[in-house]
């Protein structure tokens, strides 16, 4: 980890306060850090490559035609990216999603753009966590080995 030092105005370091009494922060680095992390990630350009798991949450119209079961076979056609999700009926005809995913970061792009580029979804938005592969092991007698992710940045 590297120390940065930088000036800032007070009105910048009232908000960044502000932000952390909100949010329940106990020291600025971390608040900063989070700051940082959560600007870039808009950035195209710092958009990380490789290894992700990710939120991709979306509100959908249920009574639109058909899009419920184009939803659900885009899932099962990505059954390798899509690790779990939980449906939530807001109303009459609204329902929230949110799929947590696993995969390459170019991977999960395509498959978040094909969902929210559904006639009928909206609200949508995907939430990346670049990852490295942490060792690969087994826990005591289990046969099946597997690795943990650990989240970069």
């Amino acid at each position: 980890m590297q120390r940065l030092t930088i000036t800032l105005d007070d009105d910048l370091v009232a908000l960044i306060d502000g932000h952390m009494a909100a949010r329940g922060y106990t020291n600025r680095s971390e608040a900063v850090r989070d700051l940082v992390r959560a600007g870039l990630a808009g950035e195209p350009e710092a958009l990380p490559t490789g290894e992700c798991v990710a939120t991709l949450s979306y509100v959908y119209d249920h009574e639109a035609r058909d899009l419920a079961r184009r939803l659900m076979g885009t899932q099962h056609d990505h059954h390798g990216l899509v690790w779990s999700t939980l449906h939530v009926h807001l109303d009459h005809d609204a329902c929230l999603e949110v799929a947590v995913l696993r995969g390459s970061v170019a991977a999960v792009k395509r498959f978040a753009n094909s969902v929210l580029t559904e006639r009928g979804v909206r609200h949508g938005t995907l939430h990346l966590v670049p990852v490295a592969a942490d060792h690969h092991h087994s826990h005591d007698d289990d046969v099946h080995p597997h690795h943990h992710l650990r989240p970069v940045g």
